[in-house]
């Protein structure tokens, strides 16, 4: 597609899509704090405000404060990862999942702090009787046995969350303990409606939290449940094909049923469960690594857990059950004629679909790869560099320092003089980056320091 063309295609699309996904921001944001407040609203004309005269009964109503709090972000955090399509595309995965973690450690925390004040002030304000108080709580208050249950699983997922502790587990082990959250907030919501004044005083308030416990339960079941189960048979996904590409990496290429309504761009990533034995209830996220043509799908996957090195041994004909397309890592967060790709290891996956379905102009993108030892895909970036005008630069070597997103093999320039050399013009473009986590917020730094506006940068990092 000509230049003049691209431009025009981009300016209309870009005004409808990128306003739409402005208004859904907004709002979702809108609605947390509206929610937040009037929480608050009801806890203080119910009487909060007035009881922290008095110490114990201060110490009842912060409690009460707290816990409603952080039942509201509770629920609002399995909104956040429920899938929601007009969530996913406003704000894509990666997104989501940063908001996802920071909502769900403030929900935790307010839920310690509930159940330490409300224990204390039920004990008269009296350290010395809170072990007494809460052992009374627990087994004689409807519900709070379930709640207790809720809250040990809760605490399971929140420390298996933490940074230090995932690096030690696998991914399938996290995954896997990482569902113990839904059954975390329906064991410890519940003893809210037979003990929580705040939650039946009014009809106000009960249809509030109906609606809110509904829209959580609801998303995870449609979106997280029946969809996939919906789409994967009525696609009817058979892997056709397991390519080795070296370097541990394999490629899986699979066909199905009207593919061209799946609703896949490239860039996008879909959670994938083969049917080929032990293991196949866990799925795993993986990027297409060519531009879905409404024919086949491919994926290219570079062995690093017992599900991804299981895939070299799939076999053709494997049934396959997906959930997505996920993620915003895509055209749709195109907003400049000129890109630049930036990826590393086989993070150069969704860049590579991405090169192949993007409308652009020889020279407009341009694409810089980081690799250890053997780069993906040489031979077909050297094709799209030939037919499509895409210009590659290879940037062999392991990172030369930390916090810097360059091999060794680049020279001695510091990052953004490097970046400005290759991309001059790296401030005027969108900026799409997949990598390790860490890499990829060192390229964001780089970009920003070049000029890049956060909003043109648009990241899918590994990691869970």
């Amino acid at each position: 597609m000509p230049s003049a063309a691209v431009s025009t295609a981009l300016a209309a699309g870009r005004g409808d899509r990128a306003r739409l996904d402005a208004v859904v921001r907004t709002a979702a944001a809108a609605t947390l704090w509206l929610g937040l407040a009037l929480v608050s609203y009801w806890w203080a004309g119910g009487g909060g405000v007035t009881d922290l005269g008095s110490w114990a009964e201060g110490l009842t109503s912060l409690g009460r404060l707290t816990g409603l709090l952080s039942a509201v972000l509770l629920l609002v955090q399995v909104l956040l990862m429920a899938r929601v399509p007009v969530l996913e595309r406003a704000y894509g995965q990666d997104q989501l999942a940063r908001k996802h973690r920071i909502v769900g450690f403030t929900s935790f925390n307010l839920m310690l702090a509930h159940l330490v004040l409300i224990t204390w002030g039920y004990a008269a304000g009296e350290l010395g009787r809170t072990p007494a108080t809460l052992w009374q709580l627990v087994t004689r208050y409807p519900g709070m046995l379930l709640a207790t249950a809720g809250t040990v699983c809760l605490v399971m997922v929140v420390v298996t969350s933490v940074k230090a502790a995932r690096r030690k587990l696998r991914y399938e082990s996290w995954h896997l303990i990482h569902l113990y959250a839904y059954l975390g907030v329906g064991l410890a919501l519940p003893h809210q409606l037979w003990t929580g004044q705040e939650f039946l005083h009014s009809a106000a308030t009960t249809l509030f939290w109906w609606v809110l416990w509904g829209a959580a339960a609801g998303s995870v079941l449609v979106w997280r449940v029946a969809l996939p189960l919906v789409r994967s048979a009525r696609h009817a996904l058979r892997v056709t094909s397991v390519v080795p590409e070296g370097d541990g990496v394999v490629s899986v290429y699979m066909t199905g049923r009207e593919l061209d309504r799946l609703g896949a761009e490239a860039g996008q990533f879909f959670t994938w469960r083969f049917l080929s034995g032990p293991g196949w209830t866990r799925a795993h996220p993986y990027s297409l690594s060519a531009a879905p043509d409404g024919r086949s799908l491919r994926i290219s996957v570079k062995a690093l857990g017992n599900g991804s090195a299981a895939l070299a041994s799939v076999r053709p004909g494997t049934s396959v059950l997906v959930e997505g397309p996920y993620g915003r890592l895509s055209a749709r967060a195109r907003t400049r004629r000129r890109v630049a790709l930036i990826g590393a290891g086989v993070g150069i996956t969704p860049l590579r679909a991405l090169a192949e379905e993007l409308d652009y102009a020889p020279g407009d993108a341009v694409l810089l790869y980081r690799f250890r030892d053997t780069p993906l895909f040489d031979r077909e970036l050297a094709l799209l560099a030939q037919e499509r005008g895409l210009r590659v630069r290879m940037l062999p070597g392991s990172r030369r320092a930390p916090g810097s997103w360059l091999g060794a093999g680049v020279g001695p320039a510091d990052d953004v003089t490097a970046l400005r050399y290759w991309v001059p013009d790296i401030a005027e473009r969108d900026v799409y980056v997949c990598g390790p986590q860490a890499w990829a917020e060192d390229v964001r730094r780089t970009t920003e320091a070049a000029g890049l506006a956060p909003d043109r940068f648009h990241v899918e990092s590994f990691g869970w």
